[in-house]
């Protein structure tokens, strides 16, 4: 073949594979154009392009007072990317000695060396996502950054610091179990307040679009559709922090002192079912008492002695019995079937009145009295209790409510010895709650209302929602019985098992109760496994009630387990507190007269700030002379028909005259001006250690001599 032809021929074999070579491109540019464009499309934008959840603000829980019972803590988790692009050999071997050394310092977790030996190790596997420590607060994540290496950055120091927020209680262990908590997951727990109100709380996470950029780094794209997070509502609660407080240390005490196995008080507000204390502590393995479950809530089990107050409603309501009736409890022994019923007094209470039956809590006495009138009759004593409310759940919003039991005759487990058995409390089921809820109806003449623990929510300050007072049932009995009844609770504080908790300053209206807990194996039959619990149920003040309050105390030990010993000295503490604190409980106080003229007495008063004082006078009624008084704090003087104020001047480095004065008054101008205060006695300023005009320089001490020592 010639040289030329098989130039042309070879040229033409070039040309025809490359034509086909650039029809293949052309044809796979069209095919995944046109073919495949949309899921290549989508692969591109899932790598630089996606959707995350901004997280919102969760709310918090208030007490009463707008005090914090649980906020969301930002903590931080520290990681390092060990093997971050900006960061070059050099770098790192010739700073980790200090990053280590200042590691340590900071979190004296670990040595220098062990953090030295963990940093090189991560660089040497190449790790990207080291961890260096988790639940790091703010003000150390602030000196993290300031540390050899971390300083940097994230790109040439390969500092990491992922934001988690950390829900937290700030008075520890304060009715923490009735804040409660969430955990995340499908099986999540929901517990107390924080569960019964997750949606509230957690308010709406917002959705933000980034783009992945070089390096790795992902920027906002404001597209215009992103959407802001809304941040949860504060929920307040009912809780009274300071009631709260003095409940808690007092069933402590009386937990420690018995070596009981668990306990529980609550305080409820008479006419709203407002919780203002709940406290549940039960005894761990190292012997500490801790709030683990929640008894007043939970904690359904037989009731004992307090339960006879439903049992006497019952026999006066179907008019089987009145206050002076008597009954005739014998030797304090009776026998029903195979199961002897006792009282505790030994050889019995003999002939009483059904007033004393109850007041002494006579076993023998509720048991005859129910026996002799519903035997035969057994549902209508049923149909008593169920119109009570007491078969019900009270429907809290809380989650985990103890079922309460009681059976009806034909049950499974009804026999012979159930109706005297549950005319003393026993073969019947109730929580501490439930049973408080029925003795704050009869202190709310007949209302029974749901217990509250929520009054509100509110949204950055500005209250968008309020929860009215749930009314169970109108009257739980005629007003006739709920009268008699009265007489016989303050009767039982007064002259029968809780007269140790009597005080002259108020009445307190209740109930005793000492139930026998039986082994779960062995039942009542192994007397030695049988274990008590103590409670005392009642409300204050007696004449004009206010609050009621539970207290149950399981497995007190020292062979003391009676309600009146046990529980009866909590609810005296707690009752004490409130009624010392709280001056709606108080009659009216008449202001002081003179006795042959209805003018009010002018009281003593000392040199002070004017407007306070002014408006405390004015407020008394009493007559204030100010005339030409110019200065903001004065002296006064007491006159007959009126308190004179006069003119207390403070002149800049001359020492000013607070003799008469208040301590924190005369405190509050002297260390205003810069000086050094020390104290001396108690009561209204006599001396002063610096004569009043004398000059004086900041940082000068002076001492004030008070009239009391």
């Amino acid at each position: 073949m010639p040289l030329k032809k098989e130039i042309v021929w070879r040229v033409g074999v070039i040309y025809i594979f490359m034509l086909a070579f650039a029809i293949l491109i052309v044809g796979k540019i069209l095919y995944l154009q046109l073919i495949e464009g949309g899921k290549w499309e989508k692969k591109a934008q899932s790598l630089t392009l996606k959707d995350i959840t901004i997280e919102s603000n969760r709310g918090d829980i208030l007490a009463t007072d707008g005090r914090l019972l649980a906020s969301s803590v930002p903590y931080y988790e520290i990681r390092m990317d060990t093997r971050s692009t900006g960061m070059d050999d050099v770098t790192f071997n010739s700073n980790v000695d200090s990053l280590a050394y200042k590691l340590s310092e900071l979190f004296r977790d670990k040595s220098a060396t062990e953090y030295k030996n963990e940093l090189v190790k991560a660089r040497r596997n190449g790790e990207r996502f080291h961890l260096i420590k988790r639940r790091v607060n703010y003000n150390q994540l602030k000196k993290i950054k300031t540390f050899p290496i971390f300083r940097l950055g994230q790109y040439k120091g390969g500092f990491i610091a992922l934001q988690t927020n950390l829900r937290i209680q700030p008075h520890v262990s304060l009715a923490s179990r009735t804040i409660g908590y969430t955990t995340k997951g499908e099986g999540g727990n929901v517990v107390g307040i924080e569960g019964a109100f997750d949606k509230e709380l957690k308010g709406v996470d917002g959705v933000r679009l980034m783009q992945r950029l070089n390096g790795n780094v992902w920027m906002p794209v404001h597209d215009g559709n992103e959407v802001e997070p809304k941040d949860g509502m504060d929920v307040i609660t009912t809780i009274d922090v300071d009631i709260q407080d003095v409940a808690e240390n007092a069933l402590l005490k009386q937990l420690i002192r018995h070596e009981a196995q668990h306990g529980t008080a609550v305080l409820m507000e008479v006419s709203t079912g407002e919780i203002k204390a709940i406290v549940n502590l039960e005894r761990n393995s190292k012997g500490q008492y801790k709030e683990l479950y929640n008894y007043a809530i939970g904690e359904s089990r037989a009731p004992g002695s307090t339960f006879k107050l439903a049992s006497i409603i019952a026999l006066l309501e179907d008019g089987y019995v009145d206050l002076n009736d008597t009954v005739n409890t014998g030797n304090g022994e009776i026998l029903y079937y195979d199961k002897k019923i006792t009282d505790t007094k030994k050889g019995g209470h003999g002939i009483c009145t059904v007033q004393e039956v109850f007041e002494v809590s006579s076993n023998v006495g509720i048991s005859k009295l129910v026996t002799d009138y519903y035997t035969g009759k057994e549902e209508k004593f049923i149909n008593r209790l169920y119109s009570m409310n007491l078969n019900n759940r009270l429907g809290i919003a809380i989650k985990g409510e103890g079922e309460p039991e009681i059976k009806y005759p034909g049950d499974k487990f009804w026999s012979g010895v159930s109706l005297p058995q549950m005319s003393i409390g026993y073969e019947v089921r109730l929580t501490p709650l439930q049973m408080l809820t029925f003795y704050n109806a009869i202190a709310n003449d007949g209302k029974m209302v749901q217990p509250k623990f929520v009054k509100g929510l509110m949204y950055h300050g500005d209250l968008v929602k309020t929860f009215d007072t749930d009314v169970l049932k109108q009257s739980i009995c005629s007003r006739s019985t709920l009268r008699k009844v009265k007489i016989m609770l303050e009767g039982v504080v007064e002259r029968g098992t809780a007269k140790n908790i009597r005080n002259t300053n108020y009445k307190i209206a209740g109930k005793t109760g000492t139930a026998q807990i039986a082994n779960e194996e062995s039942g009542y039959s192994d007397k030695s496994r049988i274990s008590y619990q103590a409670s005392f149920a009642g409300y204050f003040p007696a004449d004009n009630p206010k609050y009621s309050c539970i207290v149950v105390v399981n497995a007190p030990s020292r062979n003391v387990y009676y309600g009146n010993i046990v529980a009866g000295p909590v609810f005296r503490e707690i009752a004490d507190k409130v009624y010392a604190t709280n001056f709606e409980m108080y009659d009216g106080l008449n202001l002081a007269t003179d006795e042959t003229t209805s003018e009010v007495k002018i009281p003593y008063t000392k040199n002070s700030y004017k407007d306070e004082l002014k408006y405390a006078l004015t407020d008394l009624g009493i007559n204030v002379k100010d005339e030409d008084v110019v200065s903001d704090w004065v002296i006064t003087t007491k006159l007959d028909s009126c308190v004179k104020l006069g003119n207390r001047t403070i002149t800049e480095n001359l020492m000013p005259n607070v003799k008469g004065m208040g301590v924190k008054d005369a405190v509050f101008i002297l260390e205003n001006i810069g000086m050094s205060v020390e104290l001396q006695g108690r009561g209204t300023i006599l001396k002063q250690s610096i004569a009043p005009g004398g000059r004086v320089s900041r940082g000068d001490l002076v001492v004030l001599e008070m009239s009391f020592n």
